[in-house]
């Protein structure tokens, strides 16, 4: 999802506006999101995703930040209530991409993104 015309917002602004839990990458909280991008197939986000985009998905494993890192996203959002293991946080913190979670699906998060991100 990329807005034309629509509002920029720091990831600590949404993290907040949405009640998301900050797993990791802390220090990349004040990283500006220009948009959104909603997939569980990493060579579909390589191959489509923006930079300054945050990125929704169900993918738990470190491969993600090495993705996010790649195509310069601003941050992850994990769905469902699921969480990340250890070394995943670690390399969050190292990469400076600040990894969140939520318990909604990827519709329902998504939908509210946009809605934030249109202004």
């Amino acid at each position: 999802m990329k807005i034309s015309g629509g509002i920029t917002v720091k990831v600590s602004e949404l993290a907040d506006k949405l009640g998301l839990t900050i797993f990791g990458g802390a220090s990349g909280l004040q990283n500006e999101i220009k948009g959104g991008y909603t997939s569980d197939l990493l060579s579909d986000v390589m191959g489509h995703a923006c930079s300054n985009q945050v990125w929704i998905t169900v993918q738990t494993h470190k491969n993600v930040i090495a993705v996010a890192s790649l195509k310069e996203l601003a941050s992850i959002i994990l769905i469902k209530g699921l969480e990340p293991a250890q070394e995943v946080i670690e390399q969050s913190d190292i990469e400076k991409i600040p990894l969140l979670g939520t318990k909604e699906e990827a519709f329902e998060i998504t939908g509210k993104i946009y809605n934030i991100l249109k202004g």
